[in-house]
């Protein structure tokens, strides 16, 4: 006995040997027969990254496993990927390995599809990207051998995966996630049924409105299958949406012209608590203990031919009547709920389809709300034929009902509108087809958001709708320290409340204090980062606005500037603000601007033209970091300036310009000003160097001059001034950093460069001389609370001293000759009348009649001429 449990023993462990070690020897084969199966039934490239073949998972059946199967498309929708499927798993007979191509298809008995992502795909040119079978060179002699594989299926299952369909030529988009799939049956009969339980979440999207927002979809379905004739008929069916339960029976045939299908349902209760159930749990939250009243019941019926041309028929009915509901944690109760509502196609023409809301009334507190109205043409270009006549307050909404609104709303919406137009007409803003007629009053609105500095409160709002337009006919409103009363026009704004149209339009506007910075809204997509990093989050114009707003404000706050008597026009449109003749009151003078400021970049930029006129000088450059960086040194002045300034740069988060990115131009004349000369190192330097001149009484009176600036530098045009009869000539450069290089040039009357100079123009004593004038020069270099100052005075004062010292040799050599000519002008006639009178103190010649005995004329000129020459050594003595 022992023996045979022995033998027993052994061949079993013979049998599990060889059952693991056959998968080693045919695993190869297996992954050729996969490839060879795929290359030739496929356009696509299909990849895996293992095969693995059991004998034990499944026994006495073989498992097939398929690890990380990828299909990308070829052309037309090339590197694209239709499926990417973490594994497939397949249990088939162990017979069916070994079959040959030509012994029939391959049965495979079970199968396993886990985290598969599929992604169908239809352009506008009507091309599938799932289309990526093969065509057969000749026709199969039957259907057994027009496939490689056939199902005789005992179980199935998809699990964690996800299918999104896109109809580019539709515009529809179909997302299911979190699906789970699994299914029971036989497929090898020709009647049989199959059991399946299927879970998932839904998204339908057409013509950019979502009809379905991650749904949940549960079914539970018995469905008959005739597959001779392709029909499959629905039994014992439940199905879920959300939680609302449906019961459904009919049947789907498939045809060679498209899918007939006839299927009835209805929800099995009428309590209205199955109304709140078709919302979607996200919204309607935990609705096991809402306390309701009244019916709902939703019943309908599809039927008719799915295909190319024409839908089924629809006639599907939702009704409640006098029902209310109450969420226990909530304040308030909704009552007075009547709902008549149906979704229709009589004629299986997708145009045809319409929703018609007869009745959609309800009340909260004593506020009653009304609507009705109809949407037709819903697939191509839907048109809405709508009435509302209620009061709403906007705050009740979150005490009635959980829904977690982004932003906390309040205030008194009154309403009785009757509005008539089509989704095309708003895209376009075709404003004839717009026919609205009513009016909306708000009061005590408050709209509050991360995205704003401050909540804006609008405590009155009348807007009057006409055919085409919306009349503003008030608005009053706060934000932080702003007030704005307001007037206008709206042009669109069902475009900018049904789609993503902006909002149009032209508006009057008066405030007391409008602050800039109450109105400026966070960049999208950086405020949620830098929030928690603590960085300064970059201020944007809101990108909705396309409107002109005509101003008049007393103060207008913006950075650190206070503007009075504010008016002009503004535009604002993508993210970018022009401003036309905008005037204002600043530094006790006027402002005006024009130019743009452009928000649409990370970067904000600017591009304006300024002309202050009348600015007090103190204030502004005291004030202005951009006129301090232009002209550092006027601060030091007191008075009056006019200038133009044309310049473009980059803003800062603030909206302050960002100093070394500031390119432009400037004209720049003062007017009525002084000087504050110990403010100024400066000043005090030049003051300290060049006595010739007194700052404190420099005449800059109707001093003009231009500067242009790059890069942070500053480059002055050279400009002239005048300390009396002094002439000044001034050019050269700074920089924003504050450091310079300027050169002057004086124009200098003699009579101002010393005691020294002044004598020596007293001795020469001629009118001339007093014009005399030399060039002094100065450098500043450094910077301007330090600088570094250097001149030529010293060396031009020697100059001109041997300048004046030369004229004056010249006019004693002058003078001396002129004695010469008078001394030997007496002796001639002298010698010629032979009688003479003899000087004081002179020498009396001796002649006789025959020969003139004299001192020669030579001796004569020396004699004199030494004495003037030592006259003027000893004068030029004393002026060294």
């Amino acid at each position: 006995m022992k023996k045979v449990f022995k033998i027993i023993g052994i061949t079993l462990l013979v049998i599990i040997l060889i059952l693991v070690a056959i998968p080693f020897v045919f695993q190869g084969k297996i992954k050729d027969i996969v490839k060879n199966t795929i290359n030739n039934n496929v356009n696509a490239n299909v990849e895996f990254s293992d095969i693995n073949l059991s004998f034990i998972r499944s026994f006495p059946q073989a498992q097939v496993d398929v690890s990380d199967l990828e299909i990308t498309n070829f052309a037309p929708f090339k590197d694209e990927k239709l499926a990417s499927i973490k594994s497939i798993s397949l249990t088939m007979s162990i017979k069916e390995l070994f079959k040959k191509p030509s012994d029939g298809p391959v049965i495979i008995n079970k199968f396993n599809i886990d985290e598969a992502l599929i992604v169908l795909k239809t352009n506008k040119m009507g091309q599938t990207n799932y289309d990526i079978a093969k065509e057969s060179d000749s026709k199969p002699a039957d259907a057994e051998t027009s496939s490689s594989f056939t199902l005789d299926v005992q179980d199935y299952s998809i699990d964690n995966s996800a299918l999104t369909y896109i109809d580019e030529g539709a515009n529809t988009i179909f997302y299911i996630t979190e699906l789970n799939h699994s299914g029971k049956g036989t497929f090898s009969g020709n009647i049989s049924e199959l059991d399946t339980k299927t879970s998932a979440r839904v998204t339908l999207n057409m013509d950019s409105t979502e009809y379905l927002s991650n749904n949940t979809l549960k079914l539970d379905a018995i469905i008959g299958l005739d597959l001779p004739n392709n029909t499959y008929t629905f039994k014992e069916n439940k199905a879920y949406i959300n939680e609302l339960p449906l019961e459904f029976q009919g049947y789907f045939q498939q045809l060679e012209n498209g899918q007939e299908l006839d299927i009835t349902f209805e929800n099995p209760g009428s309590d209205f608590k199955e109304f709140l159930a078709v919302i979607p749990k996200t919204y309607s939250k935990d609705i096991a203990n809402v306390e309701t009243t009244g019916n709902f019941k939703l019943k309908g019926r599809i039927n008719g031919l799915i295909s190319e041309e024409t839908v089924p028929q629809m006639d599907i009915n939702i009704l409640s009547n006098n029902a209310s509901f109450k969420y226990p944690d909530l304040p308030k109760r909704v009552d007075n709920i009547n709902i008549n509502t149906s979704i229709k196609n009589t004629t299986g023409k997708s145009e045809d389809t319409y929703v018609d809301i007869s009745t959609l009334n309800f009340k909260i507190d004593n506020d009653q709300f009304n609507a009705s109205g109809t949407l037709r043409n819903l697939t191509e270009n839907m048109t809405v034929n709508a009435y509302i006549d209620g009061v709403l307050n906007l705050a009740n909404i979150t005490k009635a009902y959980p829904i977690e609104l982004d932003n906390e709303l309040s205030g008194i919406l009154k309403a009785k509108i009757n509005t008539a137009f089509d989704m095309n007409a708003i895209e376009t803003n075709a404003y004839q087809r717009i026919k609205s007629n009513g009016s909306v009053q708000v009061s005590n609105f408050v709209y509050a958001s991360e995205d704003i500095v401050n909540p804006i409160n609008i405590s009155n709002a009348d807007l009057t709708f006409q055919p085409g337009i919306v009349m503003l006919n008030k608005f009053e409103a706060k934000s932080g320290q702003s007030d704005i009363s307001a007037t206008g026009t709206i042009t669109n704004l069902l475009g900018f409340l049904l789609s993503d149209k902006k909002l149009q339009g032209n508006f009057n506007m008066t405030s007391n204090t409008f602050n800039v910075s109450d109105f400026m809204v966070a960049d999208e997509g950086e405020s949620e980062t830098k929030k928690t990093t603590g960085a300064s989050v970059p201020l944007k114009i809101p990108a909705f606005l396309d409107c002109t707003i005509n101003a008049d404000v007393k103060t207008v706050i913006y950075d650190n500037l206070t503007l009075k008597n504010t008016k002009g026009k503004l535009a604002i449109k993508d993210q970018v603000a022009t401003l036309n003749n905008l005037t204002t009151n600043l530094f006790d003078g006027t402002l005006a601007v024009s130019g743009d400021i452009n928000t649409q970049k990370d970067t904000p930029n600017f591009n304006l033209k300024l002309n202050a006129n009348a600015f007090d000088i103190t204030e502004s450059f005291n004030t202005l970091d951009l006129l301090k960086a232009l002209a550092p040194i006027a601060k030091i002045f007191e008075g009056k300036l006019n200038t133009d300034i044309v310049l473009n740069g980059n803003l800062d988060s603030s909206f302050s310009p960002i100093l070394s990115s500031v390119t432009g131009n400037a004209f720049a004349e003062l007017l009525t000003t002084k000087t504050k000369i110990e403010s100024s190192p400066l000043l005090n330097a030049l003051d300290n160097q060049l006595n010739f001149i007194d700052f404190d009484k420099l005449d800059l009176k109707d001093l003009k001059t231009n500067l242009t600036f790059s890069d942070g530098q500053v480059n002055i045009k050279p400009f002239m001034l005048k300390y009396k009869d002094i002439d000044i000539a001034i050019g050269g450069s700074h920089g924003f950093d504050q450091t310079m290089n300027y050169d002057l040039a004086f124009d200098v009357p003699a009579k101002y460069l010393g005691s020294d100079i002044n004598r020596l123009i007293g001795k020469i004593n001629d009118p001339e001389v007093n014009k005399i004038s030399i060039p002094v020069t100065a450098n500043m270099k450094g910077t301007f609370k330090s600088p570094k100052i250097s001149t030529d005075l010293s060396s031009s004062v020697t100059k001109l001293t041997q300048q004046l010292i030369e004229i004056e040799k010249k006019k004693l050599i002058n003078q001396g000759t002129d004695a010469i000519k008078d001394l030997l002008g007496g002796f001639t006639s002298g010698n010629t009348s032979g009688s003479g009178t003899t000087p004081k103190d002179s020498t009396v010649v001796q002649t006789d009649s025959t020969n003139t005995n004299t001192p020669s004329t030579e001796t004569a000129i020396k004699n004199i001429l030494g004495g003037l020459l030592n006259k003027n050594k000893k004068k030029k003595d004393s002026i060294n």
